[in-house]
């Protein structure tokens, strides 16, 4: 009975012991989070930088490309194609009689393409059996404008056209018997913004949390501090409870307001659930200050720990999360490759619950393997971490 006495006293005040010093860490880490200006920058100034300029910045939609417009006919049906054209919000139009004034243009780059209409346009209203000819010719060195130009100026045409039809009073003859009614789910107005700004989130959270402990702690292995810290009687597991924790919140905070910035100034709706947002957001940030300290424990100097966190961070992140190119359009290999990048999972969470809502079986796909990989990124840390400690 006494023996069971002495060993539960044991057993708390090495409990105590542990609390308190990992109480004294965290009281060391903040001071030093306070005082180091560069966390409030990587934390408050980052991502507010990168946030408003995927916001207001950043945008795939084409609205008022430059474009040039041929008349060589100025009858009324080629006046009211031209104010078709006019009327629409995705080109702005420089209107010219000759060619080679629009083909200059061109050259230099200071519009996109041009539309020709010829000067038997006008033949076609008494010729019935004759489609209306209309030239389109695009800048093709920018391959997705010119895609982008052919595509929307055939939507203008169809559209003038079935205008046409309708005021001819040839409605009923020349309808098809199949007719296409596209539904955009998600995104009905097709903003770019929308899947830009949730997706940017996951490059700002990389970004914050690997920066964050990959160039403090490596700050410290520089100073030398990182020696005094493991020559106390705190353990490994204490020492980066320590380092997580301060860094942990200042993320979260940092990604809150992120949150609010893009729901409440540009709009971006969140159809899923904060709680459920807060706690993917929480996992992939943990795996992304995971990533970090396996970096600054590997890379002992500031300078190689920034560049090493944007090669491994930074870029996959960037380029293979699929935040802005699709991943099933690249190569087999590469897309095997985006399996080991964590950002990929948390980008696809995030258009989910922004733009979907809270669809458990996605979430939950998406979640195991972000909580797997952080896991590696900790299991080599503290592996890393107990042989200098030996």
């Amino acid at each position: 009975m006494i023996k069971n006495d002495i060993s539960n006293q044991l057993i708390n005040v090495q409990k105590n012991g542990k609390m308190r010093r990992i109480r004294a860490l965290l009281k060391k880490e903040f001071i030093q989070v306070f005082r180091d200006p560069s966390s409030i920058l990587i934390t408050v100034f980052l991502p507010l930088l990168l946030i408003f300029l995927y916001g207001s910045g950043v945008s795939l939609d084409l609205d008022h490309l430059r474009m040039g417009l041929v008349m060589e006919d100025s009858s009324p049906d080629a006046q009211s194609f031209v104010e078709s054209l006019q009327g629409s919000r995705y080109f702005d139009l420089k209107i010219s009689r000759h060619r080679k004034d629009i083909v200059d243009d061109l050259m230099k780059g200071s519009i996109r393409g041009f539309f020709v209409i010829p000067s038997y346009f006008s033949q076609f209203r008494s010729r019935p059996d004759t489609i209306a000819p209309i030239q389109i010719i695009a800048d093709g060195s920018e391959t997705n404008t010119a895609n982008f130009v052919q595509n929307y100026a055939e939507g203008t045409i169809q559209n003038w056209r079935a205008q046409q039809l309708y005021t001819q009073g040839l409605v009923q003859e020349q309808l098809p018997v199949i007719s296409m009614q596209p539904r955009f789910w998600y995104n009905e107005k097709l903003e770019s913004r929308y899947f830009l700004l949730s997706g940017s989130l996951a490059i700002i959270m990389t970004l914050t949390g690997s920066l964050l402990t990959a160039l403090v702690v490596a700050r410290e292995w520089e100073r030398g501090t990182m020696e005094a810290l493991m020559s106390t009687t705190a353990s490994a597991f204490e020492l980066v409870i320590a380092k997580i924790i301060p860094y942990f919140i200042l993320g979260m905070i940092s990604m809150a307001i992120c949150v609010i910035i893009s729901v409440f100034i540009y709009d971006i709706p969140l159809r899923g659930s904060f709680l459920l947002l807060t706690l993917v957001s929480a996992l992939f940030l943990l795996c992304s200050l995971g990533l970090g300290l396996m970096i600054s424990t590997l890379a002992r100097n500031q300078v190689f720990a920034y560049q090493v966190t944007l090669i491994v961070a930074f870029l996959p992140a960037y380029m293979l999360s699929g935040f802005l190119f699709e991943i099933y359009s690249m190569p087999q290999w590469i897309q095997y490759l985006t399996y080991i990048i964590p950002a990929k999972y948390f980008v696809q969470s995030l258009q989910t619950l922004f733009l979907v809502g809270n669809v458990w079986t996605l979430i939950l796909y998406d979640m195991v393997p972000i909580v797997v990989i952080g896991l590696v990124f900790f299991l080599i840390t503290a592996s890393k971490t107990v042989k200098r400690l030996d």
